[in-house]
C-alpha cells in the first residue's frame, strides 16, 4: 500500500510540473504575439490591461516531497571456478606388425624301417653238457647254481638216489624243496632217453 502512495504521488508531482511548464510557455507566447506600434499611437492608446499571474497551484507539501528510490538489492554473482582441462595425453605410434618370414620347409626324413628284433639263440653249451633249463622250475640262477655242484647232465639227475637228491638239496638254499616238488629225477628221465614227446604230454611244452 506504501508502494501505491509513493507511486501516486510520484506521478502527480509530475503531472503539475508539466502543467506549470505549459503555463509559462503560453504566457510568454502571448507576449511575443503582441504588435509592437509606434512611439506616437502609444502616447494615445490606453495602456493595456495587465494580465493577471497565473494561479499556482496548491501543492501537497507531504505528496511533493521528493521520494527517495527504493535501494535496488543487487545479488552478488558466485563464478565456480573453471574447471582443469585434463591433459592431452599424445597416443603413443603404432609399431607396424613385423611379418616374419616363412621358414624353409624342412625336407621330410626318410622313413626309417623297423629293424627287426634279433631271434633269441639257444645258449651256448660246453661239450658234454645239457640244456638244465628244460627242466621245469629250473631257471638261469639255479642252473648256474647246480653247474657249480657239479651237475651239467640229464643223466646224472635221472640216476639220482634219495640220498643223492636229500644232499643236493641241502645245497641249493633258497631253492631248497624244488628238486622233490618239480619232480626233477622223473623230467629228466625223458630228456635223458630223448622222450620230448613223453616230457611234453606230462609236463607241457618244452
Amino acid at each position: 500500500m506504501q508502494e501505491f502512495f509513493m507511486d501516486y504521488g510520484l506521478w502527480l508531482l509530475v503531472g503539475l510540473l508539466v502543467v506549470i511548464a505549459l503555463v509559462f510557455l503560453l504566457s510568454g507566447r502571448n507576449k511575443a504575439e503582441e504588435p509592437i506600434e509606434p512611439a506616437a499611437s502609444a502616447e494615445a492608446a490606453p495602456p493595456p490591461a495587465p494580465v493577471p499571474p497565473a494561479p499556482v497551484p496548491f501543492i501537497d507539501p507531504i505528496i511533493a516531497a521528493p521520494v527517495a528510490p527504493a535501494p535496488m538489492v543487487v545479488e552478488p554473482v558466485v563464478v565456480e571456478p573453471a574447471a582443469p582441462a585434463e591433459p592431452v595425453v599424445a597416443a603413443e605410434p603404432v609399431a607396424a606388425p613385423v611379418v616374419e618370414a616363412a621358414p624353409d620347409p624342412v625336407p621330410a626324413a626318410p622313413p626309417v624301417e623297423p629293424v627287426p628284433a634279433p631271434i633269441p639263440t639257444a645258449p651256448t653249451l660246453a661239450e658234454g653238457e645239457d640244456d638244465l633249463l628244460r627242466l621245469k622250475g629250473v631257471g638261469p640262477k639255479l642252473k648256474a647254481l647246480l653247474i657249480d655242484l657239479g651237475v651239467t647232465r640229464y643223466a646224472q639227475i635221472a640216476a639220482w638216489t634219495d640220498a643223492d637228491l636229500a644232499a643236493i638239496d641241502a645245497k641249493l638254499g633258497n631253492f631248497k624243496g624244488r628238486p622233490v616238488r618239480d619232480q626233477w629225477v622223473d623230467q629228466a628221465k625223458y630228456l635223458a632217453s630223448g622222450d620230448i614227446a613223453g616230457f611234453e604230454a606230462k609236463y607241457g611244452k618244452v
